[in-house]
């Protein structure tokens, strides 16, 4: 990890806080699921719907984030660019106007997300963070036969060794705004429905580890935060993982580190192709950013152009 690992990854959220970047014109969409515990929940997020197009990119965000993080607006103008049509979506409770919250393998938001737009006959994925580690976990399911292709960004792969490393001292910056943004989304629920563990209880918490125990555990019958990582980690599905899948990381991450993939990657499906970014941080990378690939030079520009040349048909 270097200093440029953070600055790569610092640098686009400031840029982002002071001069938010604009996607193409785009619409409000929401769709509804019905969930055994709760009932129906609601899913919101943003549809940009590029005339003609019959491809879809779905973006899913990271931990903490929305369908408004500033990663998300480089792969809308990047598909709209392309002819593609693009859905930001957040997951459950994460624009803060929910009756629930989301976990890192909950793949019915996107499987709800995914049924809700028939009109697309191609549908490629792609997850930030958190939100490519829920991608990968739907990859290894039984994907829409719509979906043609996916791809995960800076995703960490085995959640135990990942809360292990996050709840490290050195990475309190980190921890801090991921887990405002948690406790933001779970006070928000509370106003809604009754919660099990008290909201001001939550809001002491300091470490992944705590509120993945205390939080995400009795909401979704985990025993134990372990055993959610245990049921949940991307490292189990990754042998499983048939559909076309490219999965980014940097070698400078800082928030998820090289040492915390390796062992996962050591198993992975035939169908992954793992692309290792020299320059970057999380989920921030240079303009000319170039993973390789015959394309033009930028992370979305890349990952878009291996869609096209990988898809299943």
């Amino acid at each position: 990890m270097t200093l440029f690992g953070h600055l790569a990854t610092l640098a686009p959220f400031v840029r982002h806080a002071i001069a938010p970047a604009q996607a193409p014109s785009y619409g409000a969409w929401h769709t509804t699921l019905e969930d055994p515990d709760v009932g129906p929940v609601r899913l919101t997020g943003f549809l940009r719907e590029h005339p003609g197009a019959r491809s879809l990119l779905l973006v899913v965000h990271g931990l903490g984030g929305n369908a408004t993080s500033h990663y998300a607006i480089p792969a809308a103008t990047a598909a709209h660019a392309h002819g593609i049509s693009c859905l930001r979506l957040n997951l459950r409770g994460a624009d803060l106007d929910g009756n629930d919250f989301y976990h890192a393998g909950l793949t019915a938001d996107l499987r709800a997300a995914i049924a809700s737009v028939p009109q697309y006959e191609q549908i490629y994925l792609l997850g930030y963070s958190m939100g490519g580690h829920v991608v990968l976990r739907y990859a290894a399911e039984s994907p829409d036969a719509r979906v043609r292709a996916a791809a995960s960004v800076c995703a960490p792969l085995d959640l135990e060794l990942s809360a292990a490393d996050f709840d490290r001292p050195v990475r309190v910056f980190y921890r801090y705004h991921v887990l405002s943004g948690l406790k933001a989304i779970y006070a928000s629920v509370d106003r809604r429905r009754p919660v099990v563990f008290p909201v001001a209880s939550a809001m002491r918490i300091r470490t992944i580890r705590s509120w993945d125990r205390h939080v995400v555990a009795p909401r979704f019958a985990f025993a134990s935060a372990e055993d959610y990582y245990a049921r949940v980690s991307a490292v189990s599905a990754l042998p499983a993982i048939e559909l076309p899948t490219l999965v980014v990381a940097a070698k400078a991450d800082p928030m998820v580190p090289e040492a915390t993939l390796v062992p996962a990657l050591r198993h992975c499906s035939p169908s992954i192709d793992l692309r290792w970014a020299k320059r970057g941080g999380h989920v921030g990378f240079p303009p000319d950013l170039d993973l390789g690939l015959p394309a033009q030079r930028g992370l979305e520009q890349q990952i878009i152009a291996w869609f096209g040349r990988n898809a299943r048909t």
